[in-house]
């Protein structure tokens, strides 16, 4: 087995948002739905920073709760 290995969570975060082939950036939910293995999207965005900008946002709102 290989060692665990700790993100922290600022890397944690930078791994939700993922550049695609048109050059947007989309940013995707931290867990998996469990029906179909894949995460959600939270949107798209046509910068790094505005994807940064409303991961921010979320993660407030999530918060707030």
């Amino acid at each position: 087995m290989s060692p665990a290995i700790s993100v922290s969570p600022l890397l944690r975060s930078v791994m939700m948002i993922r550049k695609l082939k048109s050059g947007k950036y989309r940013l995707y939910s931290e867990k998996k739905d469990p029906t179909t293995g894949k995460r959600k999207n939270l949107g798209t965005f046509d910068t790094r920073e505005a994807a940064q900008k409303h991961e921010r946002e979320v993660q407030f709102f999530k918060k707030k709760q």
